[in-house]
């Protein structure tokens, strides 16, 4: 790296450590300045001709860094995901961590170029949900490959530390930062008032008055609570000069309304106005969004310095958004939580619409850690002096307590998740056979668990193998042909192996085909009913059914959860319109799904599509088969290589 930049303490002690061949772990807080060590890794990788991978745990980070990377390093930047693949064979190569874990077991060799991997946001271990990926690439990184762990702020980052030095028996180093490089200040608004001070909160929002007395005893309440207006708050950040603002809010429609409520507010000059109306209509025209209606409804909030980011848009338009929201000429967006997640867009202002989101199953509030991921957008390094946090406080809804809490809690700690698939156990049964169970105790899980624990994951790996054996994927101490298919896959193994076992895959048609992917990705909302599909479809539904309805009986026998992703049909009659040929614009009559949610579910079916045509046991009428309906499936915009590809 270039000697003329000034290192902040922790980066300089990080690169001492690189330099000197360490791996290092670095924890601290979201804008502190993590990524300029990931970047003299890299540098230093190129100059010694070695190769490194960059792995993320979303796709959007994925391309956000693809794409600041390309500038920096040209054509020595390759992306690898589950929906592209450019330059795949790039000295520095960015992958979702799962495609990293599946290399780890299924290819090594492509690795071995690869000097270093950079995990960012390691944290994401303790995801309920994906966790377990990233404790596996840590146990099965192999031994020539250093890595570097970026985390956000966590209180036992020593202990990650140990446990990794543990499973590679190396040195490994870890370095904390805990201040920010832009202070932040906190600020309520309550009552309708904007409160600088925890104590005014509780005084003001949480003072209780004696109401009425019943039989001889006071009883209390709280007082009359005024609503917090919207309004209010936009004047009060203008006046204090206090845009550009991110505002928090933990739900699609609820982003939509808030920026539509503000519909009467204009925060731009005519001049700002003109030119953020030219550079909005020069990327839709690039992104073709020109005739797409959504597009053109944000556009009347686009000229007023406004925007709203979420997962139910269309993904180029989200992608519209962010370039504009860089440009510093939108001054408030109005955004669900993915937008805190590595993503390099900070603001002066961040403001939470409540300190409670949903978590999986049930909405709680907020973790300290997941508050501060949001609340460190607020600062702009070399920008501002100082960055505003603004939560909307009503009492009624949160108690003053948890309030305190959430804002001034220790980060809550990181801990394992651990559950391995049925595809990572087939690929080391093929490896390991009955030694496998040996692996366990090099898991976060056995390291931070006790005994009783312990016991209840081997209980349950011992579990796994025991039905993949009954189920007739593993037999005479190897992997049968459908062992070898389910291997292929991750995450939805079962299902669709035992559908292929049947010979289903090879009977149906490419629509069909289509159907049954998209059937077997989709998570239906609440009370969701399934539409009117046709005979053929209703036919293929009864196997499906059939199928799961086993596999969820032997999980239950052997005490497995959770249980293996059933069918869902709610997506035939929209993916059967589209593989028909039908424009992307049209197919709302078909779907009450947002755009977003639809591209997401066609890009995962994709996926599956390209699993099924790479297992190495899959017949060449299938591939054929696949590879036909690809080309229909994976088209306009649903092609998320292309939308990479659009400078």
């Amino acid at each position: 790296m270039n000697n003329v930049i000034r290192y902040d303490r922790f980066q300089k002690e990080a690169i001492e450590y690189i330099n000197q061949g360490f791996s290092v772990i670095v924890s601290a807080p979201t804008g502190a300045g993590k990524t300029v060590i990931a970047e003299h890794v890299i540098t230093g990788c190129l100059k010694e001709n070695q190769g490194v991978v960059y792995t993320a745990p979303i796709k959007a980070l994925s391309n956000q860094k693809f794409r600041d990377f390309q500038g920096q390093y040209g054509d020595k930047i390759g992306i690898l995901t589950g929906d592209v693949s450019i330059n795949p064979e790039a000295p520095v190569l960015i992958m979702t961590t799962e495609i990293f874990r599946n290399k780890t077991l299924e290819d090594v060799q492509s690795l071995k170029k690869y000097a270093w991997i950079i995990f960012d946001e390691v944290h994401y271990i303790d995801n309920e949900e994906r966790g377990t990926i990233w404790e596996e690439s840590i146990m099965f990184l192999p031994k020539h490959m250093k890595m570097l762990c970026l985390s956000a702020t966590v209180p036992n980052i020593s202990e990650l530390s140990l446990w990794i030095e543990s499973v590679h028996q190396s040195k490994f180093k870890q370095v904390v930062e805990t201040k920010r490089p832009v202070p932040l200040h906190f600020f309520f608004q309550c009552q309708n008032e904007i409160l600088d001070q925890l104590k005014k909160l509780h005084q003001k929002g949480y003072k209780k008055k004696i109401s009425y007395s019943y039989r001889g005893k006071r009883r209390f309440a709280h007082t009359f609570f005024k609503a917090n207006r919207l309004s209010e708050l936009m004047h009060h950040l203008q006046e204090k000069e206090a845009l550009p603002c991110i505002y928090f809010a933990f739900g699609r429609r609820r982003c939509e309304d808030l920026a539509f409520e503000l519909y009467v507010f204009t925060f731009l000059t005519k001049s700002e106005q003109g030119q953020i109306s030219r550079m909005y209509d020069s990327l839709c025209e690039r992104f073709d969004l020109k005739h797409e209606k959504s597009a053109q409804r944000l556009k009347a909030l686009i000229e007023r310095g406004l925007a709203y980011h979420h997962a139910g848009m269309l993904p180029t338009l989200k992608e519209v958004v962010e370039r504009l929201f860089t440009s510093r000429l939108l001054k408030v967006i109005f955004t669900t939580e993915t937008f805190a997640l590595g993503i390099n867009m900070p603001a002066r202002t961040v403001v939470f619409d409540e300190l409670r989101k949903f978590y999986g199953r049930y909405h709680r509030n907020l973790k300290t850690r997941d508050f501060y991921q949001m609340a460190g957008r607020a600062g702009r390094r070399g920008m501002d002096k100082e960055g505003y946090c603004i939560c909307r406080i009503n009492p009624h809804r949160i108690q003053f307590e948890e309030v305190k809490r959430i804002l001034y809690g220790q980060p809550e700690r990181v801990t394992s998740k651990f559950n391995t698939s049925y595809a990572t156990l087939l690929h080391l049964y093929a490896k390991y056979q009955e030694k496998l169970y040996q692996i366990y105790p090099h898991t976060l899980h056995y390291f931070q668990e006790k005994p009783r624990r312990r016991k209840g994951a081997q209980d349950m790996l011992r579990a796994k193998v025991l039905l993949l054996k009954e189920l007739g994927y593993i037999q005479d101490r190897g992997l049968t042909v459908k062992g070898k298919f389910a291997a292929a896959l991750y995450g939805f193994e079962l299902p669709l192996a035992e559908i292929y076992d049947q010979n289903i895959l090879e009977q149906l048609n490419e629509v069909e085909l289509g159907i049954l992917a998209a059937s077997l990705v989709y998570e239906p909302r609440r009370l969701e009913r399934t539409p009117k599909i046709t005979r053929n479809i209703r036919a293929l539904k009864e196997i499906t059914d059939k199928t799961s309805k086993n596999i969820h009986r032997l999980e239950q026998k052997f005490r497995i959860w959770p249980k293996s992703k059933e069918y869902f049909f709610h997506l035939a009659p929209v993916v059967e319109a589209w593989l028909r040929g039908c424009d992307f614009s049209k197919l709302g009559q078909y779907s009450g799904a947002d755009e977003g949610e639809l591209v997401r579910y066609f890009r995962m079916a994709v996926q599956i599509l390209r699993e099924i045509q790479h297992a190495p046991v899959t017949s060449a009428a299938l591939k054929e088969k696949v590879k036909k309906l690809l080309v229909v499936f994976n088209r306009d915009i649903i092609d998320a290589q292309k939308q990479l590809r659009t400078k």
